[in-house]
Order: structure tokens, then C-alpha cells, then sequence
């Protein structure tokens, strides 16, 4: 029974230590887009049709 609760405090400091490392990594900006906003002029941005656009359909086929 004592190993499960070693094996289950174990388990939580290594979880804690990573969710630390993770937070600080965070914060640090690792995880920060430094190249997509420079390239974003070069995308083509695809106008979004509306319903006017849209030929209507038929409700039936009568």
C-alpha cells in the first residue's frame, strides 16, 4: 500500500514540475508567432460569398 502512495506523490510532483516548466515557457514567450504576421501580406484573402451572390434554388423540384 506504501508504494501507491509513493508511486501517486511521485506522479504529482512530476506533473506539477511540468505544468510549471510550461507556465514559465509560456510566460517566456516560446510559444509566440513571430514569422506568420510578417507573412501575411503575401496570403490572398478570398472575399466570403453572401446570399445575394448565391443564385437561389428552387424549394421543389416540381
Amino acid at each position: 500500500m506504501e508504494v501507491i502512495f509513493l508511486l501517486i506523490a511521485i506522479s504529482l510532483l512530476l506533473a506539477s514540475s511540468f505544468l510549471f516548466l510550461f507556465f514559465k515557457a509560456m510566460k517566456d514567450g516560446q510559444f509566440d508567432d513571430n514569422y506568420t504576421p510578417s507573412i501575411r501580406i503575401l496570403f490572398d484573402n478570398k472575399s466570403k460569398k453572401t446570399n445575394k451572390d448565391q443564385p437561389s434554388k428552387p424549394d421543389s423540384y416540381e
